[in-house]
């Protein structure tokens, strides 16, 4: 029982947070023990809040998750775990993750309780409208990218906002069509999206775009002026990254084509091409921003300034 309800709050999808931890990393506060004990504190409070609305998510989702081939193996719709249980600790996790924002500061509780509210509207109205909820899922990261930098006291970047909100727009219609293309596989004939994604065209469509708007985004960022006066030659490494970010993007597109799995998170577990990418992505990010040799060798080699 006891590790059913753990599945319940969902821990490995507490890896989702981590777009609390760029504001550390992109504001050089990395050297600075409080910032980083801050920072962790609250992507703590994010993962008990969002595994709050995990498991209401899922007692108001189960009888429609019995019929996924993937979805049916959830504690609640399993039977594993009671709607009441469900409910219960979903609420005690939502206020323990209000609690520990609390102790950082009064601006972090207030991105919690947005959240919050966001996860509400969206469990009643936003999730079964194309297109709407997926915005709202790539607002909610947005929310954890501000809560990042609130909780740091720093100042909140437009150009990280936008890159996790078109990223995170990608990857939820990405959970879209992972979800539609397990069904089919599956012959599933009950099933159904909670909004109406049947236009497998208009969704490749959706992908396509919100894939190119994710890597100009980012293009655009580390090129711009703003990088440039925030880290000089090192915005150059950043941009250099950029077809690391492509594979990535594809393997995704292409895992979920082919239906093996319903998470982009899974394919970090399972796609070695997509577990590559984002390693080498995030040493690359390291190497460009904190090692001193490397800005040498790119101030040498690219015309200085943008």
């Amino acid at each position: 029982m006891k590790r059913d309800l753990i599945r319940v709050m969902r821990p490995g999808d507490w890896a989702k947070n981590v777009f609390v931890l760029p504001a550390v990393v992109f504001s050089d506060k990395l050297s600075e023990p409080g910032a980083i004990v801050q920072a962790a504190v609250a992507f703590a409070a994010f993962c008990l809040l969002s595994s709050g609305f995990y498991a209401i998510n899922d007692v108001l989702d189960a009888e429609r998750d019995r019929a996924h081939p993937i979805k049916r193996q959830r504690p609640v719709a399993s039977g594993a775990v009671s709607p009441r249980a469900a409910v219960t600790l979903g609420v005690a996790c939502a206020l323990a993750g209000l609690g520990l924002g609390w102790m950082v500061n009064l601006p972090l509780v207030a991105i919690l309780l947005s959240y919050a509210v966001l996860q509400v509207l969206y469990n009643a109205l936003l999730k079964r409208v194309v297109f709407v909820d997926v915005v709202a899922i790539a607002i909610g990261f947005s929310l954890r990218a501000a809560a990042g930098a609130v909780a740091i006291e720093v100042e909140m970047s437009i150009w990280l906002l936008l890159c996790v909100f078109f990223l995170c727009l990608y990857l939820g219609f990405v959970k879209r069509l992972c979800d539609i293309s397990s069904a089919a596989q599956a012959h599933d004939i009950v099933w159904r999206p909670s909004a109406p994604y049947n236009d497998r065209d208009e969704l490749n469509w959706l992908l396509g775009i919100s894939a190119v708007l994710a890597v100009v985004a980012y293009l655009m960022y580390t090129l711009s002026s703003h990088a440039w006066e925030l880290f000089g030659a090192r915005a150059l490494g950043l941009a250099l990254l950029s077809p690391l970010v492509l594979i990535a993007i594809h393997r995704f597109y292409r895992r979920a084509r082919q239906g093996t799995s319903d998470s982009p998170l899974s394919a970090l577990r399972h796609d070695r091409a997509v577990l590559a990418a984002v390693v080498l992505f995030v040493l690359g990010v390291f190497a460009s921003l904190y090692l001193d040799f490397v800005q040498t060798i790119l101030e040498e080699l690219f015309v200085a300034g943008v």
